[in-house]
């Protein structure tokens, strides 16, 4: 009896060392060890972000999601996008989408219909250079059926996929931090936190004095060139997002000035685009200032040559093709912006977009209302045309926000 008593107890004690053991080992999965991951993994080269780092981000761009008290619901003359074009409202999400896909449509209507996409991608690898903490490719492919061009690829160190960022403008080695006026290294910059970075330009056709892509051909466009800008952009998207190092979808675009317009004229017309930042571009149509050119004939006022005088529109220099024509039918870029719509955006403004831009850009807020979302359109103010390091920061942070 006295040893039955004896092996009973041992084993009572063994049970309850084995519970003991398996209660740690399930007290250590479910608290010590997500903790641990939190707080000791590697940020993988900044391409993702903590809770806390991502809260903290937010507390720093989040005042730019409002506008002043001035202009809250304040939506000017400009047309509603929430009407169809036959004057009925759009009342549910379903409605929506019909009437996204009618201003699409519509646009390309007028500016002319985009060519297939080159989704099969074949780049070449002209140079390679190792830089710091990153490795940099100057690569060339087709970004329209025609033609070529030559951009420079940065894809950061580190393992795992990585958000990324198109940089646009006259030519694409001002972003990569080459001979570029200050604060317009968007590509560096963004590299350095971690992001893949394709930077291209216009560079022949600015040498030419035409600054833009005219398809098929200088002589005969069937599309405006503006709108093949963001054709172009579409494929290099593409280009983007078949990369190893890339998650195809956190991909933003960034542009300033020209580059603005062709950053938001890609976002709003190719959906694949997650975000975007449009710094300075003139989002509407504004005839007072000279920089808010939509009607030059390598934007919008397309015609063949010989082209109208560069400036602005007056009785002897008249806007000529696409241009006219859409202001005398309503048409402005509020629309286009629309077509954002979940999707985030920013207006980097400057002089050419002042803070009563939010008129025109509280129509997409209303649009993101219908659909259940809030602060996806934001814009932060400066006095000049030119970026500055403060709102390149703002900028970055937003696409850290967004994109990571």
């Amino acid at each position: 009896m006295g040893n039955r008593v004896v092996v009973k107890v041992k084993f009572l004690k063994i049970e309850a060392k084995r519970k003991l053991k398996l209660y740690k080992v399930q007290y250590y999965l479910k608290n010590i060890i997500p903790l641990l991951i939190i707080f000791l993994a590697p940020d993988l080269n900044g391409q993702t972000l903590k809770k806390a780092e991502r809260q903290a981000i937010w507390e720093q761009i989040a005042p730019y999601f409002s506008p002043p008290d001035l202009y809250k619901n304040d939506f000017g003359g400009y047309r509603s996008p929430l009407n169809f074009y036959d004057g009925s409202p759009v009342k549910t999400k379903q409605d929506w989408t019909t009437r996204r896909q009618e201003i699409l449509k519509k646009w390309h209507g007028l500016m002319g219909e985009w060519p297939a996409f080159i989704e099969n991608q074949k780049i070449e690898i002209l140079e390679t250079i190792r830089k710091e903490g990153y490795t940099q490719h100057r690569i060339r492919f087709n970004w329209t059926p025609t033609e070529k061009t030559t951009g420079y690829l940065s894809v950061p160190d580190g393992k795992g996929k990585k958000p990324a960022v198109i940089t646009v403008f006259y030519e694409p080695e001002t972003a990569i931090g080459v001979g570029g006026a200050p604060f317009r290294d968007f590509a560096l910059q963004l590299t350095r936190r971690g992001f893949v970075t394709l930077s291209i330009g216009t560079t022949d056709a600015t040498k030419a004095q035409t600054y833009s892509i005219y398809y098929p051909s200088i002589e005969n466009a069937t599309v405006q060139p503006l709108s093949m800008l963001g054709y172009a952009a579409a494929n290099a998207w593409y280009v983007v997002a078949a990369l190893p190092e890339v998650d195809a979808k956190r991909i933003g675009i960034m542009g300033h000035s020209f580059g603005g317009k062709w950053a938001m004229f890609a976002s709003c017309l190719f959906d694949k685009f997650a975000c975007a930042v449009w710094s300075d571009p003139g989002i509407v149509f504004d005839e007072k200032r000279e920089n808010v050119n939509y009607w030059e004939p390598w934007y919008l006022g397309y015609h063949p040559k010989p082209w109208r005088k560069s400036g602005v529109i007056s009785v002897d220099n008249p806007a000529k093709g696409l241009y006219p024509q859409m202001v005398r039918e309503g048409f402005d870029l509020h629309e286009l912006h629309a077509l954002m719509a979940p999707r985030p955006f920013l207006v980097s403004g400057g002089s050419e977009d002042p803070v009563e831009r939010w008129v025109p850009l509280n129509h997409t807020v209303k649009v993101n209302k219908l659909l259940g979302q809030d602060s996806r359109v934001a814009m932060t103010n400066r006095p000049a045309h030119s970026p500055n390091a403060d709102s390149n920061e703002k900028a970055y942070l937003f696409l850290e926000y967004f994109l990571k």
